[in-house]
C-alpha cells in the first residue's frame, strides 16, 4: 500500500449568497483538513528527499495534513475540477479568471467576481502543499514533520537573503520573511555564522561585525511600573537581530549551521494524492465523486512548482494514473522548484536580478522538449512520460523575458528556437507585467523608476481554460504558440533591443536583463543537498566580474514605441496609450538601476503634439494617434474583436474591454486630454 488520505470537512456552508450561477447552478464552499499517510518505502514517494528519516506511526506510515478548501457546484456541474496551487498559500483563482475581489476566505458574490469559473460548472479546489508557511491571513498550511538522524537533529548550511524596501526594525525571522518558517540556528554561538550585505548582487560581501547581531528577537511593551513602552532582546533560535536595523539599498546575507530539516519535498505528495483522490475514488470520502477531467492553474511561484510536479513524474498517482489532464503555468518564466531538498525554503522566489539570484530552481532542464545543456552536456526535458504527461499551456508576460529567463522555455540553452512538444502551446503575453491586477484603481508607482505596468490580460485566462477543456475533452487543437522567434527575428539579444528601444526622455533602461549563471551546489546535489553558498562556475563566455558561465538569455524585440511585437497582444498593447515594458530599474537609495522585482513599466505617450515636441519625446503623441476618447475605444474594441477570431478571448469579454477603455482608462492611465471625467 502506498498510501492512505482522509478528507476531514470542518466547514461546509453556501458561497455567494447560495445565487444561482446559469448552468452551473448554485454553489457550496467546503473547508477543512486532509490527513495523509504515505509509505516511505513504496516506490511512489521513494524520491522524497528524507523521506527515510522521517518519524513514523505504529503501521511503519509517515503522517502529514494539509488545509484544503472546495468550491463545488450543487448540481455536479461540468464534471471538471480546476486545481488553483496556492501562491505562498493564498488563493488566486478567482481574483484572475473571475475577475473577483482577492479574499483567502472567498464566500461573498464580490469574490465570485463575473462569475466565469461558476458559469461554466468548475470545482475548483485549494489544497496546502507549502510546508515553510505560518498560518495567519487566511493562509493555507502543510504541516509536514521534520527528519531526524534516529532521533538526533540534523543540520546543514542554510543561506537566507534579506532585502527590505523601506527602513526596518532590528529583528527578522531567519528566513527573511514573517510569513514562513525559519530553520532554527543548530547554535547560537555566533562563530559558526556570518552575516554580510552588499550593495550589488555580484559585490564583494562587506562583513557585519558579530558585535552588531544576535540570534535574537527585540520585544516592546508596556510595563506596569514604566511610564514609557519597554524593550527587551531575547535571545532566540529563530530570528536576527541587527542592532542598527536593516536598511533599503543593501542585500544582507546570512550563512548559518541550521536545524531540524523538513519534508518539503511531501508537497507534490499531497497535492498528487489529493486530486487522484477526487478524481479516481468512489464512496462516500470523496467530495467530487463523478469528476471525469482535472487542470491545474498555477501563477509564479506556483507555476513553478506545477513545472517541478511534472517533470518530477508526480503526474503520475501510485496506480500510474494521470493526475493532471492538463496544466496551464503562468508566469513561471524558466523555473522550476526549490522544493524537494534538505532545508528548502519554497517560499522564495525564483532568482531575479536584485533577488534571490542564486536558487536552485533556475536548473536545467528549462523546457518541455528534450535538449542538450551545452554548458555540462546533459540532456533532459520536463515532459518526459508520454503516457501520463498533460496538456499544456505554458503563458508568461514580457517581465519573464527580462527577469526570469522566459526565453529559454522555448530555445535551447544557447538561445536557437526549439520546438516544443505537439501537447504544449506556449503564449508570450506582449508588454505585458509578471501580475497584472485585474481590479487596477490607478497607475501606481512603487521604489521602481516608472509606473508600474497596468495591462489587461485576465480576458485571456478565461479563454485558454475554454481551449484546455475543448482539447482534453475533444481533441480540437487550441492556437498555435505564439512567441518571439530567432527565425522570424522578434526575439534578440540585448544589444540589438537597445538598438531598437526608443530614447525616451528621463527613462532609464536596464543594462541586461537578468543573467543565469551557472551553479555548482556541490557533490550531493542530486540527492537534495546543496551546498551552501554555491559555487559559480567560471569560463570561456564569463565577462570580467560577471556572473562566470552563462545561458543564453533573449527578450523580445519592440516597435517604435517600444512595445513587444510578437506574441498576443492584449488590446491595451494592440491599441496602447504609452510604452509597457517587462522591466521597471530601481530607484536611487533601493539597489539604483537594477531591476525591481517583478514589476514593469508603463511609461505614458506625451498628450499632445505640443508635450512631443517640448521634451523631444520620439513617440507620437495621445492626440496624434487618437482624436477623442471615443476613437481609443473604438481601436480596443478592433484589437479584443481580432483576439476573438483567433479564439485567445471570449466574445463576452469584447464589451468588458470597451466598457473598462471608456474615458481613456483612468484606472490603467494617465491621460489628461479632455472626457476624462465628463
Amino acid at each position: 500500500m502506498a498510501g492512505t488520505l482522509e478528507i476531514r470537512i470542518d466547514d461546509r456552508r453556501p458561497f455567494a449568497g447560495g445565487h444561482a450561477f446559469d448552468e452551473g447552478g448554485a454553489y457550496e464552499r467546503l473547508t477543512g483538513r486532509v490527513l495523509f499517510a504515505v509509505d516511505p518505502l513504496a516506490q511512489a514517494q521513494a524520491d522524497v528527499i528524507d523521506i527515510d528519516r522521517a518519524p513514523r506511526d505504529p503501521n511503519g506510515m509517515v503522517r502529514f495534513e494539509a488545509d484544503f478548501m472546495l468550491l463545488k457546484p450543487m448540481n455536479g456541474g461540468n464534471r471538471r475540477l480546476l486545481f488553483d496551487y496556492g501562491n505562498r498559500g493564498n488563493k488566486r483563482a478567482l481574483q484572475f479568471f473571475n475577475d473577483a475581489v482577492h479574499s483567502n476566505q472567498p464566500l461573498t458574490p464580490n469574490h465570485a467576481g463575473n462569475g466565469f469559473l461558476m458559469r461554466r460548472g468548475y470545482a475548483v479546489a485549494w489544497l496546502a502543499w507549502e510546508g515553510d508557511i505560518l498560518p495567519g491571513d487566511g493562509r493555507m498550511v502543510l504541516d509536514v514533520p521534520v527528519a531526524t538522524d534516529n532521533g538526533a537533529a540534523i543540520t546543514g548550511r542554510v543561506r537566507t537573503e534579506i532585502i527590505v524596501d523601506q527602513p526596518w526594525g532590528p529583528t527578522m525571522p531567519l528566513s527573511g520573511r514573517l510569513a514562513a518558517h525559519s530553520y532554527p540556528a543548530a547554535s547560537r554561538d555566533k562563530r559558526d555564522a556570518i552575516l554580510t550585505r552588499r550593495r550589488y548582487p555580484y559585490d564583494t560581501p562587506e562583513p557585519v561585525p558579530t558585535s552588531a547581531w544576535d540570534f535574537a528577537l527585540e520585544m516592546t511593551g508596556a510595563s506596569a511600573e514604566a511610564t514609557t513602552p519597554e524593550r527587551a532582546t531575547v535571545p532566540a533560535d529563530s530570528f536576527i537581530h541587527y542592532r542598527p536595523g536593516f536598511e533599503p539599498g543593501w542585500i544582507y546575507e546570512l550563512i548559518y549551521t541550521a536545524r531540524d530539516p523538513k519534508l518539503m519535498g511531501l508537497g507534490h505528495i499531497a497535492v498528487r494524492d489529493f486530486v487522484s483522490c477526487v478524481k479516481y475514488a468512489d464512496g462516500n470520502g470523496n467530495p467530487l465523486g463523478g469528476t471525469r477531467l482535472a487542470y491545474a492553474w498555477g501563477r509564479s511561484q506556483t507555476g513553478r512548482c506545477l513545472r517541478d510536479f511534472v517533470y518530477r513524474g508526480y503526474n503520475a498517482d501510485a496506480a500510474g494514473r494521470r493526475v493532471f489532464d492538463g496544466v496551464m503555468p503562468h508566469v513561471a518564466g524558466a523555473g522550476r522548484k526549490w522544493l524537494n531538498h534538505r532545508f528548502a525554503s519554497p517560499i522564495v522566489s525564483g532568482g531575479q536580478q536584485y533577488e534571490d539570484h542564486f536558487n536552485i530552481a533556475d536548473s536545467f532542464p528549462f523546457s518541455y522538449a528534450w535538449s542538450v545543456d551545452h554548458l555540462t552536456g546533459r540532456e533532459d526535458a520536463i515532459l518526459k512520460r508520454p503516457e501520463t504527461d498533460p496538456l499544456v499551456f505554458h503563458t508568461q508576460a514580457a517581465t519573464e523575458y527580462w527577469v526570469r529567463r522566459g526565453s529559454l522555455v522555448h530555445t535551447d540553452t544557447m538561445g536557437h528556437d526549439l520546438p516544443q512538444p505537439a501537447t504544449v502551446r506556449v503564449y508570450c503575453w506582449s508588454s505585458s507585467q509578471h501580475s497584472a491586477n485585474p481590479l487596477l484603481k490607478a497607475p501606481a508607482k512603487g521604489i521602481g523608476q516608472n509606473l508600474s505596468n497596468t495591462v489587461a490580460t485576465s480576458m485571456l485566462f478565461r479563454a485558454l481554460l475554454d481551449a484546455m477543456d475543448r482539447w482534453a475533452t475533444d481533441g480540437i487543437k487550441p492556437p498555435d504558440s505564439r512567441v518571439p522567434t530567432r527565425a522570424d527575428g522578434t526575439l534578440v539579444e540585448y544589444a540589438r533591443w537597445r538598438r531598437q528601444f526608443p530614447t525616451i526622455p528621463g527613462v532609464m533602461v536596464l543594462a541586461e536583463p537578468n543573467a543565469l549563471p551557472l551553479l555548482d551546489f556541490g557533490p550531493d546535489a542530486e540527492r537534495g543537498i546543496l551546498r551552501e553558498p554555491p559555487v559559480m562556475v567560471r569560463g570561456r563566455n564569463d565577462l570580467d566580474g560577471g556572473p562566470g558561465l552563462r545561458y543564453t538569455v533573449l527578450v523580445p524585440s519592440v516597435d517604435k514605441d517600444g512595445n513587444d511585437i510578437a506574441g498576443v497582444r492584449a488590446p491595451m498593447v494592440s491599441a496602447p496609450l504609452g510604452t509597457y515594458t517587462g522591466w521597471n530599474p530601481r530607484s536611487r537609495g533601493h539597489g539604483h538601476g537594477m531591476q525591481w522585482k517583478f514589476e514593469g513599466s508603463y511609461i505614458p505617450f506625451p498628450d499632445t503634439p505640443a508635450e512631443r515636441l517640448a521634451t523631444g519625446d520620439p513617440r507620437l503623441s495621445v492626440a496624434e494617434r487618437y482624436p477623442d476618447w471615443h476613437t481609443y475605444v473604438e481601436a480596443i474594441t478592433r484589437a479584443a474583436e481580432e483576439l476573438v477570431v483567433a479564439d485567445l478571448m471570449l466574445e463576452e469579454d469584447v464589451a468588458r474591454c470597451a466598457v473598462a477603455a471608456e474615458r481613456w482608462d483612468p484606472a490603467r492611465h494617465v491621460v489628461s486630454l479632455g472626457g476624462k471625467s465628463g
